[in-house]
């Protein structure tokens, strides 16, 4: 599933780009789609002043009886005229990339699990004890048996990064985590996006965690109860 930083630099190259990924993620964030909305303003703006011709500069006073040819606009003056425009347009670009926030750690997290919808399904078969340990040993961690029964493993790309991202089954359903040791968050942080309600966990010095359920199999302190039992499980092996 296309990134919303991918996104953001192929719509840079030709915002008017219809190809069908690119359609989708449109239509599937928020941020992006806002994003796209002000670039084809700014483009619109853009082409408006480039159809501006370069005012000529304002001649000197012509002597009394003395006949001057017109002047047309030298090569130079037409190619300082364009280079102004071309850097303008840099300079614009650059401060509507930087205008639009990325999205939120939350938004992120909920458009990875809407590309993994196999992770959901409720079973009573764990994950075997060594492909867990696998996917763990990227994060310096290992997790005790107090988190309960981890259904699914695996290692994903996340925001640059290899991540673990895993399901444990509760009474509650299945629950994601993703062990996000790459961000660090300020504070606990609930949310509810796009169908899934969750929490960003903030773990000092391991950067973060991720818990979250999809629809209403669980209410927000039920969530939060289930974070907090799955990092008190938690046993890092480093730092």
């Amino acid at each position: 599933m296309m990134d919303c930083d991918t996104y953001r630099r192929t719509l840079m190259s030709n915002p008017h780009d219809a190809d069908a990924p690119l359609i989708a993620h449109r239509g599937d964030c928020h941020d992006c789609n806002l994003f796209a909305q002000r670039l084809l303003r700014f483009e619109e703006r853009l082409e408006r002043a480039m159809r501006v011709p370069a005012p000529e500069r304002e001649a000197a006073p012509t002597p009394p009886g003395r006949v001057v040819p017109l002047r047309t606009p030298t090569h130079g003056s037409r190619w300082l005229a364009m280079a102004a425009s071309v850097l303008l347009a840099v300079v614009v670009a650059g401060g509507l990339w930087l205008s639009v926030s990325r999205p939120s750690l939350a938004a992120d997290v909920v458009t990875h699990m809407k590309g993994e919808p196999e992770a959901w399904r409720r079973t009573d078969v764990p994950v075997p004890a060594a492909q867990l340990q696998s996917v763990l040993d990227g994060s310096h961690l290992r997790l005790a048996d107090s988190a309960g029964l981890v259904s699914y493993a695996s290692s994903c790309e996340f925001r640059g990064h290899h991540v673990p991202h895993l399901v444990v089954q509760t009474a509650a359903g299945p629950v994601t985590v993703m062990v996000l040791v790459h961000e660090a968050a300020k504070q606990l942080k609930p949310f509810e996006e796009q169908g899934y309600r969750g929490v960003i966990v903030p773990v000092p010095g391991h950067g973060s965690l991720a818990v979250l359920t999809q629809g209403a199999s669980a209410d927000m302190p039920t969530v939060e109860r289930i974070a907090s039992r799955v990092q008190a499980s938690i046993i890092w092996t480093r730092g």
